[in-house]
């Protein structure tokens, strides 16, 4: 396409004592540029402040629908060169929208059992429970888990840990691993009374290109996480979950394993986001 630029007319006129002067008029000012609230920098790492929550600010992913099951390659395919890349770029038809953002804990129903508490997402595609989180400068913290309503039909969920369980650990690299475990003691689940111990086991084992739908991310961290769930009463419960994450992005896609999934490079997943645009 051709670019057209309209040049201005420079005139130089002469001009008699009894003739009015042209009104003259101020430069023209842009509005200052907004700054980027972040900008990735490809270093291979995420810090801190590459990986904050913003409030009022939404992302939309496409998830698959609850109950169906999803083949998923968390493996990825190793390229000429050495990169590892992960293709998740199918246009799934049955895929749904679920929008995700951060919240302010003050005002919700329960935030008085979360008094450190900063933050809260949804921790399910359908917004039924929230995860309620605090963060600092070197480590994002999950705190526990409330139902969005007070009293849900289904039957309140109330599970603050007595512990913060350390989610992410900065900076965020290839080689990063921790386990943190958080208990729940006189908790709620959907109206009954609830008690465990969950274990989290972090590993961040490789980078690579992650290819979505809408967007590829070049330089993506993959980040496994095992949660064991034992609950007081009741067998112990063990999933698998990968994640990829990006500097200024955060997490950028998931897969979730069936309960009881023993294999780090799970095939099926119970469900599986990425992030997308909305049709």
């Amino acid at each position: 396409m051709r670019t057209l630029f309209l040049l201005p007319c420079l005139l130089l006129c002469a001009c008699s004592d009894n003739e009015t002067f042209p009104q003259t008029h101020d430069p023209y000012v842009t509005d200052a540029a907004t700054p980027l609230g972040c900008m990735p920098n490809l270093d291979g790492r995420i810090d801190a402040a590459e990986m904050q929550a913003f409030f009022g600010v939404t992302a939309s992913f496409l998830v698959s629908p609850a109950g169906q099951e999803r083949q998923v390659d968390v493996a990825g395919a190793l390229q000429l060169g050495g990169q590892r890349v992960w293709d998740w770029s199918a246009d799934i038809a049955g895929d749904q929208i679920a929008k995700f953002g951060a919240s302010p804990v003050e005002g919700k129903w329960y935030a008085s059992s979360f008094p450190t508490g900063t933050f809260v997402s949804s921790f399910d595609a359908g917004h039924t429970i929230d995860a309620v989180y605090r963060s600092d400068e070197s480590t994002i913290y999950l705190l526990g888990l409330a139902s969005a309503e007070e009293n849900p039909p289904e039957g309140q969920t109330l599970m603050p840990y007595k512990d913060a369980v350390a989610l992410y650990h900065f900076p965020l690299e290839v080689g990063g691993s921790w386990v943190s475990t958080g208990q729940v003691e006189n908790g709620v689940f959907k109206g009954l009374q609830y008690a465990a111990k969950d274990t989290y086991e972090v590993r961040i084992d490789a980078s690579g290109e992650l290819r979505l739908p809408s967007l590829t991310f070049t330089q993506a961290l993959r980040v496994r996480t095992k949660v064991t769930v034992q609950p007081a009463a009741g067998q112990s419960v063990t999933q698998q979950q990968v994640s990829f994450v990006f500097e200024c992005f955060g997490e950028v896609a998931r897969a979730t394993s069936r309960p009881g999934e023993t294999e780090e490079d799970f095939t099926v997943a119970s469900e599986v986001r990425r992030l997308g645009i909305e049709p």
